[in-house]
């Protein structure tokens, strides 16, 4: 209620850019004032509980709900991120290079649609400064994925060595990295999802996680996020690949360029859309990728979840865990209790004594 009579009013009359500036300056600082992050833990923090804690990808997850790569680029407030109920966290994308990604205006709310649409362009501070201010925290409470991408000018045929230089660059801290090669907003970036471009690029991302591997002496899992805006047959060869390529997950999915059923202005804008409009598209993803795998390569499912039924649609049919993103913004971080008290009160209902038994359960 605090943010929504409070927070949310002061915000959305902000230009939205300056307004998740603010957002993430605020948590940086919070979690820099001495006894303030209990403070915070204790109006929005999620106890953790034995029926929605999760092991996978060798990691512990305490809740199954994460918040999605592009919020905190720069990996500035993992600290107080982690302190309103999130059970991990994806960082970035970080770049090999610092980049100042597009030109403003590049991030638009369509309230009435409950979405945003942005085309930032991958704009973060490079991968040397974020290892720095992960290296920098004393402790984590979730686990931080890393999310990584190429720099715009690096052309596609050199797109592997801008994978591999942020995963040689930010092995030790991440607890699991992301390979986007699904967002809009960089120019040919989501032709590296296809043919022989997506074999390729996965191969010498496997082969540099074998190097670090080796040289730090602990096994790291990748998985991959992929674009809801494929043909049918495009998403069984691009999960075919991904499945022989030897990475432990996926994300489905990222933005959408589809304006479907928009009423806002905004929707003339170019970008990436997220929110209760890809709701449908990237559960129905989750679906496919499930069954094509048979279950065997863990999902994690993005897109359009603002209610704890949005997120077991999901997990029913086949993500092991969720993620939010524009929720957070429309519905503030008092969502992450009413995800998790409405997961358990959906797991008792069908009789589920574990959420991994609910995953998938569509289709059984």
């Amino acid at each position: 209620m605090l943010y929504r009579n409070l927070g949310k009013p002061i915000f959305f009359k902000l230009d939205p850019e300056a307004a998740h500036h603010l957002v993430i300056g605020g948590l940086h600082k919070v979690a820099k004032v001495p006894g303030m992050i209990p403070v915070v833990r204790g109006m929005y923090g999620v106890p953790e509980v034995p029926e929605l804690a999760t092991e996978l990808f060798g990691v512990h997850f305490p809740s199954p709900i994460g918040l999605a790569a592009g919020l905190d680029k720069n990996a500035e407030a993992v600290e107080g991120f982690s302190s309103i109920g999130f059970g991990f966290m994806e960082v970035g994308t970080v770049t090999p290079k610092g980049q100042p990604g597009n030109e403003q205006p590049r991030l638009f709310r369509l309230p009435p649609d409950e979405a945003l649409i942005n085309r930032m362009g991958f704009n973060n501070r490079g991968a040397e400064d974020m290892a720095g201010r992960l290296a920098a925290l004393k402790s984590r409470r979730i686990p931080v994925a890393v999310n990584i991408g190429k720099n715009k000018l690096t052309p596609n045929e050199d797109a592997h060595t801008d994978y591999e230089k942020c995963i040689s660059i930010l092995y030790p801290q991440a607890d699991f990295f992301v390979v986007n090669i699904s967002s809009p907003n960089t120019p040919n970036l989501r032709n590296l999802q296809h043919g022989s471009e997506l074999a390729s690029l996965l191969k010498a991302v496997i082969d540099e996680m074998d190097v670090q591997a080796k040289r730090y002496g602990t096994r790291k899992s990748v998985l991959v996020k992929i674009a809801p805006d494929v043909s049918d047959e495009e998403l069984e060869f691009m999960i075919d690949t991904i499945q022989n390529s030897g990475v432990s997950g996926l994300i489905a999915t990222n933005t959408t360029i589809s304006r479907d059923g928009l009423t806002h202005n905004n929707a003339k804008e170019t970008g990436g859309l997220s929110g209760k409009p890809l709701r449908a598209r990237s559960t129905e993803v989750v679906s496919r990728a499930y069954l094509q795998t048979g279950g065997r390569l863990p999902i994690i499912g993005s897109g359009g979840i603002f209610t704890a039924e949005d997120a077991y649609e999901k997990i029913r049919a086949g993500a092991s865990l969720v993620e939010i993103y524009t929720a957070l913004i429309y519905e503030g971080p008092e969502i992450n209790r009413k995800l998790h008290h409405g997961l358990r009160q959906l797991l008792r209902r069908d009789g589920f004594s574990h959420i991994s038994e609910a995953v998938g359960a569509d289709h059984r």
